[in-house]
């Protein structure tokens, strides 16, 4: 062998080598197994797992478009006597995150309620924080609806004044039983601001250290139910009780209602008392119809009564979409010491796109 032939080898074999590590150079890399999301069905439909881990997670929400017609609407498109429209429309979407898994605890569940309300006023586009909360073991914490939110059927009874509040609270279900105490942040609360007029007794200030106590008890025996809660407004030492018992009667539910408070408060500054009714029939499977009405003693702790009743009609128009349209009167005795009285029609007309 000459030294040509032996260059020319060694030259076949360095090339030999250099084109298989530039083919195993560019060979992919086996792909890992992807984690798809999976369906939890531990707590009721519409929940998945986040992947990573165990806690299921569920969307869901609202869009809304909603016209309210009444005498000098305000800018809340609620009567006040604040405007001079005699209509307003708006839209709204909500988005609910609800989230939960289970622990030595028991189960840990929290909820995140974000909305936006778009109007053509000055004060009609916002997007705030509704609800902000967490559970575990019977206990609540966070910014939620309390007890006092809860009412009859239909759109006419006014059976609470504020409802929403940084609260920490404990409930026994028991399920037919259960009872609860909450403390409940007042911070920022105050009554009706008089526009026209003297001011009305039910106003007040907003104090910086308020705190309120609420306790509520409630118990189930077939189709009855009976409710009973009562709140404690520290700042003013102002309370209020509410008894609420519904049956299930026919093709549909009655429930009567009453509220009394010692003194305008932060749960309650409506009037001194005040008793409601309301029917909820089911007229078929996709019509409900709710007459109501409530009578208020004392209204807005003066010496004037007043009353209001009311219609309410829902109909689901198909899966997910529905529609509601409420009409209520109310009538107010004449006070010319505070500039109140008279009668007005309001309500509205709502489109909603549940999913």
């Amino acid at each position: 062998m000459n030294i040509k032939s032996l260059l020319l080898g060694s030259a076949a074999a360095l090339a030999a080598v250099s084109g298989a590590q530039a083919a195993d150079a560019i060979v992919a890399a086996e792909p890992e197994p992807m984690e798809y999301v999976r369906v939890c069905d531990a707590f009721g439909t519409g929940y998945f797992y986040i992947p990573g881990t165990e806690t299921c997670l569920k969307i869901s929400g609202y869009v809304r478009f909603q016209t309210n017609f009444g005498p000098d609407l305000a800018l809340d498109g609620s009567s006040r006597g604040r405007g001079t429209s005699d209509w307003d429309t708006f839209t709204r979407g909500q988005l609910q995150f609800d989230a939960k898994n289970d622990t030595e605890l028991g189960t840990l569940e929290s909820v995140i309620v974000l909305q936006t309300n778009a109007d053509n006023t000055n004060d009609g586009g916002s997007t705030f924080l509704d609800t902000a909360s967490f559970a575990i073991a019977g206990f609540k914490f966070g910014y939620y609806y309390s007890w006092w939110d809860d009412g009859i059927a239909g759109e006419t009874d006014a059976l609470a004044t504020n409802t929403l509040f940084n609260s920490i609270s404990y409930t026994y279900d028991g399920g037919a039983f259960k009872a609860g105490i909450s403390v409940d942040e007042l911070e920022g609360i105050s009554g009706p601001v008089a526009v026209i007029g003297p001011q009305l007794p039910n106003s007040f200030n907003a104090h910086d250290n308020g705190v309120g106590v609420a306790a509520m008890v409630s118990g189930s025996v077939g189709g009855v139910t009976a409710t009973l809660l009562g709140g404690f407004d520290t700042e003013r030492e102002e309370g209020a009780i509410r008894a609420i018992l519904s049956a299930e009667l026919g093709a549909g539910t009655f429930a009567l209602a009453g509220v009394w408070a010692s003194d305008p408060n932060a749960y309650y500054n409506e009037s001194e008392w005040t008793v409601a009714a309301s029917y909820e029939f089911k007229a078929t499977d996709k019509l409900t119809i709710t007459p109501a009405a409530q009578y208020f003693g004392d209204y807005a702790f003066t010496n004037s009564d007043a009353w209001r009743v009311g219609l309410t009609a829902g109909y689901q128009i198909t899966d997910g979409l529905k529609s509601l349209v409420t009409v209520q009167y109310q009538d107010v005795d004449d006070n010319d010491t505070y500039n109140i009285g008279g009668d007005e029609v309001t309500g509205f007309v709502r489109l909603q796109r549940d999913f």
